[in-house]
């Protein structure tokens, strides 16, 4: 089976300004000359890692990170701001950010939201990407929101009384609570909704322990950034990633899902594969949402053959 490669550092990093007042933290690294590759982070709103760059040989691939609008070291920081921050303004800034290195055409790799933002990249931008290898499936349509901070509510019910606001919409309420002006309120709010999030995937293989310390700032990043854009189903017409997904013939596309992830249910890959001519699914039955060593194994091989 194939390993992860050893951690390499950067070799250049900044911070671009994509207007609006926002400036993108990114950074390269590996080969400069090597087969260029973006990774985006998931979320809404999590940043990026240092690990994500051990996915890559890095001789043969130059690797891109950036943290997305709001997050990360990007500025300004979703605490205090979400002025023009859209799924739109993440694509445009994409697209300033590959001009920018020079690139012409790069793989594009993500997980859950960062898969939602690849596929909306490449259906935009076809001709910019070589290949998509993507996980944990999300498409961020409405009906997968309510599944996940409602309909799986039903295997936790003790914890779905605790989480829910009774509103009707607890993802627009939340958002709601998290641009409160009191940051006790949102401290409390930002709190609930990790839990929430910790417990989906408590039944996981592996899964750590439920979350209950207090809130700093990258969670408070990462759940504002979250309720805004689920609020809002990303600013996507309903279904409109499966139903477009034709526009990604042509490019080579790795699909890797677990069959166990109650979060993202396994029927959003199978539905995008069925719309995707010519990609590839492959389906851990034993591994959930978070990452296995399955899974790894089957990125890191897919990495390792496009890179030839």
């Amino acid at each position: 089976m194939p390993e992860m490669y050893p951690m390499t550092e950067p070799d250049d990093q900044g911070l671009l300004d994509v207007g609006d007042g926002h400036r993108i933290f990114w950074e390269t690294s590996g080969n400069p000359r090597g087969k260029p590759a973006v990774v985006l982070h998931g979320g809404p709103g999590q940043g990026s890692r240092p690990g994500m760059r051990q996915m890559f040989d890095p001789a043969r691939y130059r690797v891109v990170l950036l943290d997305q609008r709001g997050c990360g070291r990007s500025v300004p920081h979703a605490t205090t701001s979400l002025r023009d921050n859209t799924t739109d303004h993440l694509v445009a800034d994409l697209e300033k950010l590959r001009e920018h290195l020079g690139i012409d055409r790069w793989l594009v790799t993500g997980g859950s939201w960062g898969t939602t933002l690849a596929l909306v990249y490449a259906e935009r931008f076809p001709e910019r990407v070589t290949e998509l290898v993507v996980s944990a499936i999300s498409t961020t349509r409405r009906s997968e929101i309510d599944w996940l901070y409602r309909g799986v509510g039903r295997f936790f019910p003790e914890e779905w009384a605790r989480f829910t606001l009774g509103t009707g919409d607890d993802v627009a309420a939340y958002a709601r609570l998290m641009a409160d002006p009191d940051p006790a309120v949102r401290d409390r709010a930002a709190a609930a909704w990790r839990r929430w999030e910790d417990v989906v995937l408590s039944l996981e293989p592996g899964a750590p322990p439920v979350r209950d310390e207090p809130v700093d700032d990258a969670t408070l990043a990462f759940v504002r950034l979250t309720t805004h854009y689920y609020a809002n189903a990303g600013w996507l017409d309903e279904g409109a990633v499966i139903r477009d997904a034709g526009r990604l013939a042509g490019i080579p596309g790795v699909l890797i899902h677990g069959r166990l992830d109650l979060s993202c249910p396994v029927t959003t890959a199978w539905e995008l594969a069925e719309a995707w001519p010519g990609a590839e699914l492959l389906v851990d039955d034993h591994a959930g949402h978070r990452g296995s060593d399955v899974k790894r194994d089957w990125k890191l091989a897919a990495l390792d053959r496009f890179a030839r």
